[in-house]
């Protein structure tokens, strides 16, 4: 795939995608990650074509918002910590080149001008949470359930939660869901303000597309600059702080702790 030499949109079809599902059926663009054999964990291309895609919807002028989800019984579960211990573990210089890619994608669909709105079918873990805070409003199954375990994994979670859960949740509740790593189910994630909806799975369907023809309706311009605008605490908290947790989290691949943390994970699920 060439690069463009105008901000023209493309044919999902034309752009290869193999990591993730990119539709557009407007007035609604869907980015579907499609790695379900390992609950759309993220790897490199995975976050590359993310960034690609909402490129590209924030090109096209008949797209008036954007749907994130996950393709089988995840939304998504973060990294892929087999591809981490493979390809990053003792590399801190292949680490920081990979979170490269982790921030282009947040950057990319944060700044997408666009509605984005986060249709959380299933398991949503670590830096699937991140994604899905990253987006605009959220519907999550009710039977899912949302959950962080950098610390026992021997990672900060600092690609959106350490900055994005205290605006969200409040100082006290994103200390509990960061430290404690517990399972936190859909109703009470709706409860604190995590996502906007939890809904029967039957229903998750019908909900996102109430949610999307109301979103679609609104003035394109002037929904650009309100969320702008809504933004400016997230960006603050991310910009302050995710260039400095991209060099130190990189660092931290050259000691023990995340190597003995990663090896005992991916022990427990041989």
């Amino acid at each position: 795939m060439s690069e463009p030499s105008y901000p023209a949109p493309r044919d999902p079809a034309d752009l290869g995608f193999e990591a993730i599902v990119y539709e557009k059926a407007p007035p609604r663009a869907t980015i579907t990650l499609n790695r379900p054999e390992v609950l759309n964990a993220f790897d490199f291309r995975m976050l590359r074509e993310i960034a690609r895609a909402a490129e590209d919807a924030s090109w096209d002028d008949a797209i008036r918002v954007v749907v994130v989800t996950g393709a089988g019984r995840a939304f998504c579960v973060g990294a892929d910590l087999k591809a981490w211990s493979r390809d990053y573990l003792g590399k801190p210089d292949e680490y920081w080149k990979w979170f490269g890619a982790f921030k282009d994608a947040h950057d990319k669909l944060r700044e997408i001008g666009k509605p984005t709105l986060a249709r959380i079918n299933g398991l949503c873990v670590g830096g699937g949470n991140e994604l899905q805070m990253a987006c605009d409003l959220s519907v999550i199954v009710s039977d899912a359930y949302i959950r962080h375990v950098g610390p026992q994994h021997g990672s900060v979670p600092a690609g959106g939660a350490t900055q994005w859960l205290p605006i969200m949740v409040g100082e006290r509740r994103a200390r509990e869901i960061i430290l404690l790593c517990e399972e936190i189910p859909a109703a009470k994630a709706e409860e604190w303000g995590l996502v906007n909806r939890c809904v029967p799975a039957a229903e998750l369907d019908a909900t996102v597309d109430e949610l999307v023809e109301k979103l679609a309706a609104k003035l394109p311009q002037t929904v650009r600059y309100t969320k702008q605008q809504l933004n400016f605490w997230r960006d603050l908290a991310w910009h302050e702080t995710v260039n400095h947790a991209r060099d130190w989290l990189a660092l931290s691949m050259a000691t023990d702790e995340p190597k003995a943390a990663v090896e005992k994970f991916l022990e427990s699920k041989e």
